[in-house]
């Protein structure tokens, strides 16, 4: 299916779902992502790496030694790594940086994004770039409050307006919970993301937790992104029109790294920590990064600067990480 008939699939299910023609906007993102057959995430092609046809890179597209420093920061926080299985949450299909470490634990699962993991008792939870891959609500500070966005559905065009109210009352909580801002501003908000998270944290399991994403403050949203942080990706380019090529693009936008944190703390971890991703591996994984600078590979040191130099993926992601 090319993007233009996917688009048109994907709007028509929007459409007979619409109350009145409009949509919430987290609706029409949930989608655009995640649409039975249609969604960005459940199409079956390459989304990341540098070939044609991806979209964007991560740090797991690095290869192997993405693992391996994940492997050595996960023995600085558990110890033993033998006695934790390795679990990855939200993998894109082919990629296989784990493989060489894949010894060093008593075993490893591998779950794509929108699965369901059953975590075991003792685990090592790694997600890359999974959070952000999560349905966002988007609000406008209008007149003298919040309101939650939506999309109209029954037009020639899709067009944004905010609904008469909102549309969960977690969205109405979190509204009510932002401080006043100049008129016009907008918020999004993964809130999708923090129910994610809990589930993912429930069951009691023992042992760490590692989420690479990029994100902010809502503090820092707040102050310096009056637009908002949602953006699309396509074909590397980064894009504003996000109702555009629906199920073609990656939506997404910044999480909100404070409201990540208390829900590590409420579910038993602690040492939580959110760090730069380059300060996260020198800290975490220094014997690693030690032995591939003295390794004499020259691609092997190219590749660690671009993991960690701050102007490539060291300072652009940050870690949240927490051992229970």
């Amino acid at each position: 299916m090319d993007a233009p008939a996917r688009h048109a699939a994907i709007v028509d299910v929007l459409r007979r779902e619409a109350r009145g023609g409009v949509m919430p906007f987290v609706r029409l993102v949930e989608a655009a992502l995640y649409a039975p057959g249609l969604g960005y995430y459940v199409s079956d092609r390459p989304r990341v790496g540098k070939v044609a046809g991806t979209d964007f890179t991560t740090a797991a597209a690095l290869g192997p030694m993405f693992g391996e420093l994940i492997a050595a920061a996960a023995q600085t926080l558990v110890g033993d790594l033998s006695t934790h299985t390795l679990v990855e949450v939200g993998a894109e299909p082919g990629q296989a940086h784990f493989a060489s470490v894949v010894p060093l634990f008593a075993g490893t699962r591998v779950f794509r994004v929108g699965e369901k993991p059953a975590l075991p008792t003792r685990t090592v939870l790694v997600a890359n770039e999974l959070l952000d891959a999560q349905p966002f609500h988007r609000f406008v500070f209008q007149g003298d409050g919040w309101r939650e966005l939506g999309v109209r559905v029954d037009g020639a065009e899709l067009t944004v307006e905010a609904l008469p109210d909102f549309s969960s009352a977690s969205a109405a909580a979190f509204a009510a919970s932002l401080p006043l801002a100049s008129d016009g501003w907008l918020l999004d908000a993964p809130l999708a993301a923090e129910t994610l998270l809990e589930r993912l944290l429930g069951g009691g399991w023992s042992g760490a937790v590692i989420l690479l994403d990029y994100g902010k403050t809502l503090a820092q949203c707040l102050e310096g992104s009056p637009a908002g942080t949602a953006r699309a990706y396509r074909s590397h380019q980064l894009s504003g029109a996000i109702l555009e090529n629906l199920g073609s693009q990656d939506l997404t936008c910044h999480v909100l790294w404070d409201r990540l944190e208390p829900i590590l703390v409420a579910q038993g971890f602690r040492s939580v920590r959110l760090e730069r991703q380059e300060a996260f591996f020198v800290k975490h994984a220094a014997s690693a990064m030690e032995r591939i600078m003295t390794s004499g590979d020259n691609e092997a040191t190219g590749r660690l600067r671009a993991l960690t130099h701050p102007a490539h993926f060291g300072a652009k992601f940050q870690v949240l990480s927490g051992i229970r």
